[in-house]
């Protein structure tokens, strides 16, 4: 038997060893939650007692070598819902569904869900209807209904392309959150995107924002700018003609390219079929990817009689041939066993020129022979075939050219015409540019410079040359020669009364399953002017033309005539005699600066064009492009806005920033030299001081920004 003293001994000792043991427990615990996961637990604690919204930051904008604006962003709003703070569901879906475009059920269902503290609901909403339900919810609110407790508003962007179904291919697509998703926006996304902002408030534990609570805000750091070589002017030109081209020869496809021929700046690249930007068809997967593809540089056919261009030249350069020589055309030649026909009936005699003029298979199968693989291929090589041009868009093509050791006597034939060679169209413009502009290929570009948020020019291009094919005098020639085609030979229907084009028509076989078709081709006119010294090059490519006959002749020399006519009086060259008037589509723009909005919006209407705002004020402070340019009419013209300060005043008046966003508001009161406080965070209600008082410079004013 333990001794009662013993006993009690060793209950003590047990009971000592057990608080020792639940110390040592608490102690660790505490030593867990104050050093180990005290970094996590407070991480977890702040998230719980703040909100944070996300302030998207302004996409850069993407204009042509004007500054005409062909992409931007836009200030639009994100819909959200607390679903904790939501009353009733059903009544909340239907007051939302009736402002805009959501599914009531959809939307009854998503903030059923207490689980989530927050859903987004709709993006990208106008602030026109943003503001109609900030009206709706103070109206419900002053009737006691709580049918929209829990809706929030976040500023969101919202990519615009003013111009519509203009170089649709070229800019690209965004995705709805705002980053690059094909052309030039997913190309130079990281120089366009930005940064985005924050703002971050104290709430409750169902998310209510705490009384007297004031945000933090982080502004956003706005994308950069990208400024293209392409002029809107051209550019419409070149839409123009090919909408009429694509419809009158109910093609398949139909190409324009437009070269600047001395410095390889691309002012126009059309394709269509299209779409339009602010509008694609996101649910159809496949014609979206198959329109948004860049065909101009990725896809290659078969140049056919534009091709000999490049043939006559290397001929000339070489001393193979000469303008005056004698050949005979019977309507075809055999080579190693393959019969080769003419075109058309046979041309009996003729001289060189006349058989560009006439376009004459059979003689530049000779000369293909004369020049031989090696000779021509170092030519080819030269004019930038078989290879990528360089230029800074994606996807580009290489083309397609005969190993040089696989090539055979027929194949060598049939080159020297533009058969068993393929090109993109790109390729051909940059190489007959090289012809036309005394022998300088150039590297072809479309971004001109980028420039980041301040303004800072971070990237540019200038005029290359990458190799001379051919010397000036055999360009001076060529000239000659290629405006007699236009002048009396295949090539009249691209003619301009008065001014001299040069140029070459077209007329490719396509292959089906591996065999020739019979009924479709591929017609094509490429062309420069004025002829003795060019400016610019066009290439007007049409797929599969209903028209019969098809000859590029017929289907694509009067569009490139079109473009070419609009596009040299646009430059200021008239046909000979001519007074030199605009073009009917051209109108000035006119003076805005130091308008009031309504006032400047009148004056452009009153002018054929139309009106973007970019910025917050009232007063027109700066206009692109400026007063006195020429744009084609019912294009956009971009309005700055801001209320500006002298800078030795000492006083200021306080801007009215009703309904505005939390940047919106920070950018007009920081162009007053004043400072914000903000409060809350949707969009700008009260305001203290209140607008049009006038306080002294470096104020600060607190502006209630409400969330329904």
């Amino acid at each position: 038997m333990i001794p009662t003293g013993a006993l009690t001994r060793r209950r003590i000792l047990v009971l000592l060893g057990a608080l020792c043991v639940i110390f040592c427990l608490i102690v660790g615990q505490l030593f867990n939650l104050q050093v180990i996961i005290s970094s996590d637990l407070q991480a977890r604690a702040q998230s719980q007692w703040t909100g944070k919204s996300r302030v998207a930051a302004r996409r850069g904008e993407i204009t042509d070598r004007n500054g005409v604006t062909l992409a931007l962003s836009a200030t639009a709003y994100a819909v959200a819902a607390s679903p904790r703070q939501v009353k009733d569901a059903d009544a909340f879906a239907r007051e939302l569904s009736a402002i805009i475009d959501v599914d009531a059920d959809t939307v009854a269902r998503r903030v059923s869900d207490r689980t989530k503290g927050g859903v987004t609901l709709k993006r990208q909403v106008p602030r026109e209807k943003a503001q109609e339900l900030l009206k709706r919810y103070e109206q419900l609110r002053a009737e006691k209904d709580t049918s929209l407790n829990g809706l929030y508003l976040e500023e969101d962007q919202l990519r615009v392309y003013p111009m519509g179904t203009f170089l649709t291919q070229v800019l690209g697509l965004t995705t709805i959150d705002g980053v690059g998703q094909s052309g030039l926006e997913k190309q130079l996304d990281k120089y366009l995107r930005g940064k985005d902002g924050l703002i971050v408030n104290e709430v409750d534990g169902k998310g209510n924002e705490m009384p007297y609570s004031v945000s933090e805000y982080t502004p956003p750091v706005d994308g950069g700018s990208v400024t293209l070589t392409i002029d809107a002017a051209i550019q419409g030109f070149a839409e123009k003609a090919m909408r009429e081209c694509y419809e009158v020869n109910s093609a398949a496809a139909v190409q324009a390219l437009v070269m600047d021929v001395n410095t390889g700046e691309i002012l126009a690249m059309v394709s269509k079929p299209d779409f339009d930007p602010n509008d694609p068809p996101r649910d159809d997967v496949e014609t979206l990817t198959s329109r948004m593809r860049i065909r101009s540089i990725s896809d290659v056919y078969e140049p056919g009689s534009t091709f000999k261009i490049l043939t006559a030249a290397a001929a000339l350069e070489t001393g193979v041939t000469n303008p005056s020589e004698g050949f005979y055309c019977s309507g075809s030649v055999t080579v190693d066993g393959s019969k080769i026909r003419c075109w058309g009936n046979p041309h009996g005699a003729e001289s060189m020129a006349e058989a560009i003029q006439n376009s004459c298979n059979p003689v530049f199968v000779e000369l293909g022979l004369r020049l031989g693989t090696s000779r021509l291929y170092s030519y080819l090589d030269a004019f930038g075939l078989g290879k990528k041009t360089g230029i800074d868009l994606t996807g580009e093509s290489a083309g397609i050219l005969i190993a040089k050791n696989n090539v055979k006597t027929v194949d060598l034939a049939r080159i020297g015409f533009g058969q068993s060679v393929a090109v993109t169209p790109l390729q051909l413009i940059c190489a007959v540019s090289a012809v036309a502009n005394g022998g300088n290929l150039m590297r072809p570009y479309i971004v001109k410079q980028i420039a980041d948020s301040n303004g800072e020019v971070v990237l540019s291009s200038e005029p290359e040359v990458v190799a001379n094919p051919i010397k000036e005098s055999t360009s001076v020639l060529m000239r000659e020669l290629l405006t007699n085609v236009v002048e009396y030979g295949g090539g009249k229907n691209a003619r301009i009364e008065g001014i001299r084009v040069a140029g070459k028509t077209g007329t490719a076989q396509i292959y089906r399953d591996g065999v020739i078709s019979r009924d479709a081709h591929i017609g094509s006119f490429i062309g420069f002017a004025p002829a003795d010294d060019p400016r610019v090059a066009v290439l007007v490519v049409v797929h599969e033309s209903a028209l019969r006959p098809d000859y590029g002749s017929i289907t694509a020399a009067p569009y490139a005539k079109m473009i070419l006519s609009d596009t040299l009086a646009y430059m200021g060259i008239y046909p000979a005699g001519s007074a030199g008037t605009d073009s009917a589509d051209m109108v000035d723009v006119p003076e805005l600066t130091g308008l009031g909005i309504n006032e400047a919006n009148a004056a452009l209407r009153e002018s054929g064009l139309t009106g973007l705002m970019d910025g917050v004020g009232q007063v027109v402070v700066d206009q692109l492009p400026k007063a006195g340019a020429q744009m084609t009419r019912g294009s956009q013209v971009i309005m700055y806005l801001e209320q500006q300060q002298t800078q030795d005043a000492t006083d200021v008046e306080v801007p009215d920033v009703s309904g505005m966003s939390i940047v919106e508001a920070s950018r007009l009161i920081a162009s007053c030299a004043l400072s914000l406080k903000i409060e809350g965070s949707g969009l700008a209600g009260e305001q203290t001081p209140a607008a049009g008082t006038r306080v002294p410079v470096g104020t600060q004013v607190s502006v209630q920004f409400r969330l329904p």
